[in-house]
């Protein structure tokens, strides 16, 4: 690099001053090699690198038994399909920052390695801005858009908040990230549209390299609007990319069949084994085309239409995608057995082609509703399995183990070596306390403790804004109450991590200690709200459950469940309605249609009649504390994989019910469960229309 006096005065003038160099400088400064590349503010090679242990929080093994469960089931007890050994799938909440990062090592990449590492991806990344979190809930025949949780919003605006230069810098470190877990010979399709797709192109270009791409896939559908101004808009492009060149393209399994149809100046022949095939002669050379031959593909796709309304399939999620679609790409590009991944799992279609064509899958999402969705959903695929007497494996619900809070404030600023993230991020939390604290109408305390307030003779612990909290956090407020010979707390939080609860308030119990649960509610952000005492706290969800037994036979009842979820406020509503129309509010845990008439006359109708209402899907662990949730943690001294016990257990799922979208009806009694003697912890599982879940754990004594 050779600089002349007055470029080395230039360059030098511009930064002294602050200013940024011109273009041209970037190729003098750094050289000649002048490769295409998509520049963006906030684009950075960092990747995040946080390990972090995977904890099984429900292990699903198989379909629900609809007649009375024997306690010891026979070869000939199985009467269709069976449960495949070895691997089980997993469903992952959390982040999939993290999930990426905390997949690179550890036991559960040496698990997917074992079974011959990841074949395929697919990603149907958030392009469609604002919608990705609202889900439609239906009770009864109503419906009504669940609003993003605060976590939601957050991945919303870090996801969008800046644009396209979020959204790029977003996507690109997981690119990142998926190719440096994938198998030499796998491939990935990301389903992207109009929006960013030049844009993500070259992206793809420089994460997978441009030799490896192989097609830019046109998906033509006939749904949709209609442009005034412009053609109207019908297809969504998928960019496939290989890892190496032993990737899986299986064109018996999507080819076309040539047919019988004579072609344009082709002659119609038959071989001497019989077989119909048509030929031609160009520049001296005949060629034949068998008519069992299978044509490929091309790559406009319009025999796959896009999901109506109400189509069967639906699931609630305004991105679904058809599993036609997914079926294709599936077939295409792996095989029977292999892993296939998709780390935006939505509303589970992926997972779901990947059970019925007999892969292994991993899918993930930030969303408890996601994760929802897409357990039901596959306990439904398993259940159509074995009564078509098919295989199906069993199943993990996993979350993201123990972490530190500071460690991951730093990764989501990406600035993990920047001192003075630390101290601007206590300043903001120590804000956002103080609201907090007004609007709960509690007393501020000085503490170096975990507490910051006090109310009624509780110590008050506020959970962080952008994560959940955890196991960790709530053993932090216990160990602080013993120390400061504290009996009363209450902890309060935007997301609780699944599986929380009741495990956790036993353990404070034990020792002396009442804990409350309570989420904090949107309304925190408005402070005129605050400033007038009408945010309203409400605690984690309460369920009622009992034994009912005969001899052996144990049957579980569900007799209550109580909710004080809000969403929008009934004066609001009647506000907004306008001159007339209709609106669904959730207040203080009722969810109530306003409706108001032309002539201005407002009615008021409760949807949820029943609190079962409220209950959109239950399950069972006949034999729950049998087995324990264990992780696999480093140890900071050794650098060795040792494993721990969280204190939790895994919930196994051995009984559900569930509504569905053809089937809204939900039994609140199992069938009747054969239990041997003894004292005997039954788990029961409880989730909501919003997609939360609680737990209730009761004791039975058999044989006395």
């Amino acid at each position: 690099m050779k600089l002349s006096p007055n470029e080395i005065r230039d360059i030098t003038n511009l930064l002294e001053a602050g200013k940024p160099l011109p273009e041209k400088y970037r190729f003098v400064l750094f050289g000649e090699n002048r490769n295409i590349e998509l520049v963006w503010d906030g684009k950075t090679n960092a990747l995040t690198d946080i390990q972090l242990p995977f904890q099984v929080i429900e292990q699903v093994d198989e379909p629900r038994n609809e007649s009375v469960i024997k306690s010891q089931m026979g070869l000939f007890d199985q009467t269709s399909g069976r449960q495949l050994k070895g691997w089980s799938n997993k469903l992952i909440w959390g982040d999939n920052k993290f999930i990426l990062s905390s997949l690179r090592s550890g036991s559960l990449r040496e698990e997917i390695e074992k079974n011959g590492g990841i074949k395929l991806v697919y990603i149907d990344p958030p392009f469609d801005v604002g919608s990705d979190f609202k889900i439609d809930i239906e009770i009864g025949d109503n419906k009504f858009s669940k609003s993003p949780n605060v976590l939601e919003e957050i991945a919303y605006r870090d996801t969008w908040g800046k644009g396209n230069d979020s959204f790029l810098s977003i996507i690109y470190e997981r690119l990142k990230l998926i190719k440096s877990l994938m198998s030499s010979d796998g491939s990935i399709y990301i389903h992207i549209d109009y929006r960013v797709s030049s844009k993500v192109r070259m992206l793809l270009d420089e994460v997978f390299g441009a030799d490896n791409f192989l097609n830019e896939i046109i998906w033509h559908y006939k749904s949709g609007g209609r442009g005034e101004k412009f053609y109207s808009r019908k297809h969504d492009t998928i960019f496939w990319y290989k890892i190496g060149e032993n990737y899986t393209f299986n064109i018996d399994a999507i080819g076309e069949s040539r047919g019988s149809s004579k072609r344009n100046n082709m002659k119609k022949e038959i071989d001497t084994d019989g077989k119909v095939y048509f030929s031609i002669k160009s520049a001296g050379k005949i060629y034949k085309y068998y008519e069992d031959e299978k044509i490929t593909p091309d790559d406009v796709w319009t025999d796959i239409s896009h999901l109506q309304q109400k189509d069967p399939e639906r699931v609630g999620y305004p991105t679904q995608k058809p599993e036609k679609l997914i079926e294709k790409i599936i077939l295409a590009s792996s095989n029977e057995g292999d892993i296939v991944v998709d780390f935006f799992g939505g509303s589970g279609t992926t997972a779901s082609v990947a059970e019925k064509l007999g892969r292994k899958w991993i899918t993930s999402d930030l969303g408890k509703f996601s994760i929802h969705t897409i357990r039901k959903r596959i306990i439904g695929v398993q259940r159509e399995l074995k009564k078509n007497n098919k295989d199906w494996r069993a199943f993990e619900v996993l979350n993201l183990g123990k972490y530190e809070r500071g460690m991951l404030v730093a990764s989501h600023t990406g600035l993990e070596n920047d001192k003075l993230v630390d101290l601007r991020q206590i300043q903001k939390d120590k804000q956002f306390e103080s609201l907090i604290l007004k609007a709960y109408n509690a007393n501020e305390i000085k503490s170096d403790s975990i507490f910051v307030g006090s109310k009624n003779n509780r110590l008050i612990s506020i959970g962080p804004i952008n994560l959940p909290v955890t196991r960790l956090f709530v053993e932090k407020v216990i160990e602080q109450c013993k120390l400061m010979k504290a009996t009363k707390a209450d902890i309060l939080a935007f997301e609780y991590e699944m599986g929380l609860f009741p495990n956790i308030q036993e353990e404070g119990r034990k020792i002396g200690v009442d804990l409350s649960f309570k989420y904090i509610p949107r309304d925190i952000f408005d402070r005129r709200a605050v400033d007038s005492g009408q945010v309203k706290f409400h605690d984690v969800a309460y369920v009622e459950v009992k034994a009912n037994i005969k001899n052996n036979l144990v049957e579980i009842e569900l007799l209550d469940y109580s909710v004080g979820y809000q969403q929008d406020s009934l004066s609001n509503a009647e506000k907004d309605t306008g001159k007339s129309g209709v609106k669904i509010v959730v207040e203080n845990g009722q969810v109530i249609k306003i409706i108001k008439d032309k002539d201005g006359i407002i009615k008021r109708e409760l949807l949820t009649k029943h609190w079962s209402d409220w209950v959109d899907y239950w399950a069972i662990d006949w034999d729950f504390a049998n087995r324990k949730e264990i992780v696999n943690i480093k140890n900071k001294v050794t650098g060795e994989i040792e494993t721990e016990w969280t204190g939790d257990y895994i919930f196994e799922n051995e009984w559900q019910s569930f509504r569905t979208k053809s089937d809204r009806t939900i039994e609140l009694k199992s069938v009747k469960k054969e239990l041997n003697d003894g004292v005997k912890k039954i788990a029961i599982k409880v989730v909501d229309i919003f997609g939360n879940d609680t737990m209730k754990i009761i004791e039975v004594n058999l044989g006395k």
